[in-house]
């Protein structure tokens, strides 16, 4: 079983994830997490240092190793893992996937995202906190389409983080 958590960035995949790993005696791994482990850097700098693309490449590449791995573990994606490449489709095709959208509102999100700024590389260096609400919903209108795709989507707004992972194993069940 390989559980794969989709979402946009704060939507609390990795929080989730943790606490899921927990309930349902399961490994948990971070994409992110992985990547930095491989290349020694942070996300950030990875960004900074290779780029994006560069990015992308190692984010398909570490995604497709862990997808291979026979063990069942929890996955969490980073927000832009299911948009790019043929990520979505290797997700898709993993034998004992399940792909989870942890859909999260606009408002909740940028609450969120406020405070979370210079930790994230893609909206560190945007201002206000309109410009920050205006990128996310472009954001979500791109992204959507694919996360739409999950075998489960789960709404996240005025949920915690028990109630989330509690719904989450009783559709699993």
């Amino acid at each position: 079983m390989k559980i794969i958590l989709a979402g946009y960035m704060g939507s609390g995949k990795s929080v989730v994830g943790q606490e899921l790993s927990g309930k349902m005696d399961l490994k948990f791994l971070d994409l992110d997490a992985e990547i930095r482990k491989q290349e020694n850097l942070t996300i950030a700098e990875i960004f900074a240092e290779k780029g994006e693309i560069y990015f992308r490449r190692k984010e398909a590449r570490v995604l497709e190793y862990l997808l291979e791995q026979e063990e069942s573990f929890i996955l969490a994606l980073g927000g832009g893992t299911p948009c790019y490449g043929k990520n979505l489709q290797l997700i898709k095709n993993s034998a004992g996937a399940t792909l989870i959208y942890l859909k999260t509102g606009l408002l909740q999100l940028k609450q969120r995202l406020l405070s979370e700024r210079e930790h994230r590389p893609l909206i560190k260096d945007l201002g206000s906190p309109e410009v920050l609400e205006d990128f996310i919903r472009k954001h979500l209108f791109e992204r959507t389409f694919y996360y739409n795709q999950s075998d489960l989507i789960i709404s996240t707004d005025d949920k915690s983080v028990l109630e989330i992972t509690s719904e989450i194993v009783d559709k699993l069940n």
